[in-house]
């Protein structure tokens, strides 16, 4: 292989002769001339060259019929070597060499910043203990539904059987939205539009109901579109999509009468997890087929088909520090965390993490990535990307955690499992405003009911 290194010289045996230098031109331009033994005037110390031979010569006769005590000689060694008299030449034949230029101050120079290391950022405390542990009875122990949701007006829902729950996170208060009847429900799945006021709930029956969460009232239902349970929503703007048990996904106009403007198909079984990118411009829906599709908004084309993952993906979350990444997390015969590059398709990592991955959270702040498990820790992990070290494992439930979402200020985390606990933990720090303000009661969440009802 070519490197493109010039090899000759290397080769020729005359390239490099040690003689060469005795036919280079000589530098007539130069005003030293090292050939010929002539002094250099203005290279000289006539101060010195006079001491040295007067009275230097007289000290070291002196010297040779006087012995100096020791400390009298330690003495004019030091007051030689300080006044720079321990010179053996009094003609010089080259001129004194310049000063060395310091271009760069030295408190900005590479060695001042060895010197002074960068501050080592603080560890940041991760509490291993819930800070609240709430009763969620009849909660459905379903790994393919998606019953929790923390919407931006700080208000989480969450689904137990037929009935949703308000819990606002600012007062504490409880409030009932909404009990479906038995032959439409259980509910199977919630999700908050991005205004935080209006939540989408899918039933059991194939619709989907549209509420005002402020009024308590509903909006509309939608209908016709899915043949059986919708288990997963997601918004887009004033885009619904939905994704049944049918293998069907579908975006819904909830701004006209035929709600239906969009239906991706590419699943097999039951979809399961629904994701928008930040922009908005793709959507990665998991399935029970165990694949993962990314799908462009513009058409209803696949742009990119993973078949990587060996069981049921539920659990997609999008980078919000590095556009195009995708992390996806499988089942139980599964076990992995993949990381996908979403405008190439490659796959960058893979980790096993032992158990059922059940959903996964980016740190809105760091670049961390939080994920809960199943059999048979049922924990919460958090990792350190890209390195994918663990930073904690968060214990406290006794059954899968199937169920996470955060809080609108990144902060916290909400899990829910088959054990029917709501658990509420501070993974991912402090928020700005507490760190500013004075610490204040926190209401004790669910206060005037011992159990969500």
């Amino acid at each position: 292989m070519d490197s493109g290194i010039n090899t000759s010289s290397r080769l020729n045996p005359q390239a490099r002769c040690p003689l060469q230098r005795n036919f280079l031109p000589k530098n007539t331009s130069s005003k030293e001339n090292p050939e010929r033994f002539i002094p250099n005037r203005s290279a000289m110390d006539f101060d010195y060259a006079h001491f040295q031979l007067t009275e230097g010569r007289n000290e070291k006769d002196e010297g040779t019929k006087v012995r100096s005590s020791p400390s009298r000689e330690a003495y004019r060694k030091q007051l030689a070597e300080t006044m720079n008299l321990n010179r053996t030449r009094i003609l010089a034949f080259r001129n004194k060499p310049q000063a060395p230029v310091q271009l760069v101050p030295r408190e900005h120079s590479v060695y001042s910043l060895y010197q002074q290391p960068k501050p080592v950022k603080p560890r940041r405390y991760i509490p291993q203990n819930c800070e609240r542990a709430l009763d969620a009875p009849d909660i459905v122990d379903d790994f393919y539904l998606n019953l929790l949701d923390w919407g931006s007006a700080n208000v989480l829902a969450i689904a137990l059987g037929r009935t949703v729950y308000l819990w606002d996170a600012s007062s504490g208060s409880v409030s009932e939205l909404v009990t479906v009847d038995e032959d439409m429900g259980p509910v199977t799945s919630l999700n908050w539009a991005q205004d935080g006021l209006n939540l989408a709930v899918g039933l059991d029956n194939s619709q989907v109901q549209l509420w005002d969460s402020v009024a308590s009232r509903k909006v509309r239902t939608l209908k016709g579109g899915h043949q059986s349970r919708v288990g997963s929503l997601a918004w887009n703007s004033h885009i619904l999509t939905t994704g049944g048990m049918d293998g069907k996904v579908i975006n819904n106009d909830v701004r006209v009468r035929s709600h239906v403007v969009k239906t991706y198909r590419g699943h097999t079984l039951e979809v399961c997890g629904l994701k928008w990118s930040e922009s908005g411009q793709h959507l990665a829906s998991g399935g029970n087929d165990n694949l993962v599709h990314v799908w462009d908004c513009a058409t209803t084309r696949s742009l990119h088909r993973f078949e990587e993952h060996t069981s049921a993906v539920k659990a997609l979350a999008w980078c919000p520090f590095q556009s195009g990444l995708l992390a996806t997390g499988g089942g139980g015969e599964d076990r992995t965390i993949k990381f996908w590059n979403t405008r190439t398709g490659a796959c960058l990592n893979s980790v096993d993490t032992g158990s059922q991955v059940c959903s996964l959270i980016w740190s809105k702040k760091e670049r961390e990535l939080l994920s809960s498990h199943g059999f048979t820790q049922n924990q919460l992990t958090l990792w350190k990307y890209p390195s994918m070290v663990k930073m904690a494992e968060l214990n406290g439930h006794t059954s899968r955690v199937l169920y996470m979402s955060q809080s609108p200020d990144g902060c916290t985390v909400a899990s829910a499992a088959g054990d029917e606990t709501l658990r509420l933990w501070n993974v991912f720090g402090v928020p700005e405003d507490a760190k500013k303000a004075a610490p204040k009661a926190v209401p004790q969440p669910f206060s005037n009911v011992n159990r969500i009802r």
